[in-house]
């Protein structure tokens, strides 16, 4: 499957499916946050976990008196800045980090451009990992060789199937959402590969 045909289809989708989707990759994402949080001792982890489960729940109850502003304050000043550190997982985590913040901006504009930015932010996320990996073996990372990449291969099958999950979901319920949850990291492992 062609990587515009997965973006096509994510924007054929209706907005509170553009929502759970961009939700469910931010699930497969946040995890990268976490092992670099362990490993530098930045940032937290547990409050970008609780700003995502106020997102489930402000999707599953949009009534409800969910304050998200209060959840971006919390989560701005945990994005790490590139200039701090010397490591490659530091940009895995702004790109977690900077995913969530998109879909609370999303959520509380309603607007879902953001949701499919977050799709996109995955996609280079993954790149830029096997751009890294090819560079430090040696090899040309070009765009042919980053595209045709295993990892690169996987992350676009697995959009597809999260496309696919979503698409037959019908209504979105907590049940609904569950299953999503749980599908979405059903490999075990991050969008980068790593394991959860």
């Amino acid at each position: 499957m062609t990587k515009a045909n997965n973006f096509q289809r994510i924007r054929e989708l209706n907005y509170l499916q553009k929502a759970v989707l961009a939700s469910a990759l931010i699930e497969r994402m946040l995890p990268n946050y976490g092992l670099f949080s362990e490993a530098t001792g930045f940032g937290d982890e547990t409050l970008l976990r609780n700003a995502l489960n106020v997102c489930w729940e402000k999707i599953l109850l949009p009534k409800s008196k969910i304050d998200l502003e209060k959840q971006v304050e919390k989560v701005e000043p945990n994005v790490p800045e590139l200039a701090d550190f010397d490591m490659f997982g530091t940009y895995p985590a702004i790109d977690a980090a900077t995913s969530l913040l998109s879909l609370m901006h999303g959520l509380m504009a309603q607007d879902d451009k953001e949701f499919v930015s977050v799709s996109k932010i995955s996609q280079a996320t993954v790149a830029r990992f096997i751009e890294y990996q090819m560079t430090v073996e040696g090899e040309i990372a070009d765009n042919t060789a980053v595209r045709e990449h295993p990892l690169m291969q996987y992350e676009i099958e697995v959009l597809a199937e999260l496309i696919d999950f979503v698409e037959s979901m019908g209504r979105i319920t907590s049940e609904s959402v569950k299953a999503l949850k749980k599908f979405a990291i059903v490999d075990g492992q991050t969008n980068i590969g790593l394991a959860l």
